[in-house]
């Protein structure tokens, strides 16, 4: 079923870039990232690791390549993965260099750490010669010198000029394939940050809060930062950072989305906290449903309250609902209708079997 959601939001109409077959920017989906954590040296490990990335539901994944060993290794990691490559970038220009001529579709510069201007140049021939699109990556904890004598500090005004002025080094070799990123690990810095550059920029924006934590703090301050920033119609790409696995970060960047309906991808869970109410066991009820309807890609909703206080007006809005009734008997709706009631025992099979059925019904009308 397809609710009105409460607010629209309107994005924020930014220049479109390639990024190897994913389109960023302009009315284009936002697009989620993550990046592997696994020696890229290591090229099974890093080969297993994207694809886990993918199936999770990333469109792209970033890639470290911190020697010359890491840059080659692209060559043969590409070949056999399907997302594109972004190649992250720090210190040694030469590998972006090395990088871009292996088939990555994005280079990842800090501009705090990669080197004088004429080495920013190489690095854009290099992208031009091999249609490859630049991020430009401002991190708070790695600003130029120069930039950070004159603020002081970290600050959002500090981050935006770093930003602004590599975006003209490259401009000026006429390059514009690129996008851009103001981090912190700061909260409140980084969207003030992101909020002033995209008044001065039409460039597509890549929002992250770096270093965020581990899985409960990072997912909280990401969701809080990136959750502000696309309220206001800003980003056009995430990556959620946490110590963590990435397929975790992929996890809740696609929840971060699909919770302001900004993306629809999987089964949208809707379930009470449980109470004393309660017909059934409500919290292992949902986690068994995610894990048994974790291979669902066409977005549909499931509503799953443990009473009638407001099981019915929740399954009204949702394409299957379990509402929990007493002595283990419980409604089952389908479009908001009720169907029949389902036993507590028999529950979880019955609802994963109108799921597969309601996600094959959809994609075969699509036909």
């Amino acid at each position: 079923m397809n609710i009105r959601p409460f607010r629209d939001i309107k994005r924020k109409k930014t220049r479109v870039i390639n990024v190897g077959s994913v389109k960023i920017g302009g009315e284009h989906p936002i697009s989620v990232q993550s990046m592997t954590n696994t020696l890229t040296t290591d090229i099974n490990a890093t080969i297993k690791q994207i694809n886990e990335i993918e199936e999770e539901g990333a469109d792209i994944v970033r890639v470290s390549c911190p020697d010359e060993k890491s840059s080659k290794a692209l060559k043969e990691i590409i070949k056999n993965v399907n997302l594109p490559i972004v190649a992250d970038i720090h210190f040694h220009y030469k590998r972006a260099i090395e990088a871009a001529e292996n088939g990555a579709s994005c280079l990842r510069i800090n501009p705090g750490n990669i080197g004088d201007k004429n080495k920013i140049k190489d690095v854009v021939k290099a992208a031009n010669d091999n249609n490859c699109s630049i991020r430009v990556g401002v991190n708070a904890g790695s600003l130029e010198k120069d930039i950070l004598e004159k603020f002081k500090e970290p600050c959002p005004e500090a981050l935006v000029e770093s930003a602004l002025r590599n975006i003209k080094i490259m401009e000026d070799e006429n390059f514009f394939n690129l996008k851009v990123s103001v981090k912190s690990s700061d909260v409140f810095l980084s969207i003030e940050a992101y909020r002033q550059l995209s008044k001065v920029s039409d460039y597509p924006l890549h929002l992250g809060i770096t270093e965020a934590g581990g899985f409960i703090s990072g997912s909280i301050k990401s969701s809080i930062g990136l959750g502000a920033l696309l309220l206001d119609g800003i980003g056009d790409t995430i990556r959620v950072s946490l110590s963590d696995d990435p397929v975790k970060e992929v996890k809740i960047g696609n929840e971060i989305l699909k919770s302001l309906n900004l993306r629809n991808r999987g089964v949208k869970i809707i379930s009470c906290p449980s109470c004393a109410r309660q017909g059934f066991q409500v919290i292992e009820t949902v986690k068994i449903l995610e894990q048994k309807l974790s291979h669902i890609k066409t977005p549909i909703t499931l509503s799953v309250i443990g009473c009638v206080v407001n099981g019915p007006g929740e399954a009204a809005m949702t394409d299957i609902g379990i509402t929990g009734g007493g002595k283990g008997s419980n409604m089952l709706y389908l479009s908001g209708i009720q169907i029949e009631k389902v036993s507590s025992k028999d529950m979880i099979n019955k609802i994963v079997y109108e799921v597969e059925k309601k996600v094959f019904e959809i994609e075969n009308n699509k036909r």
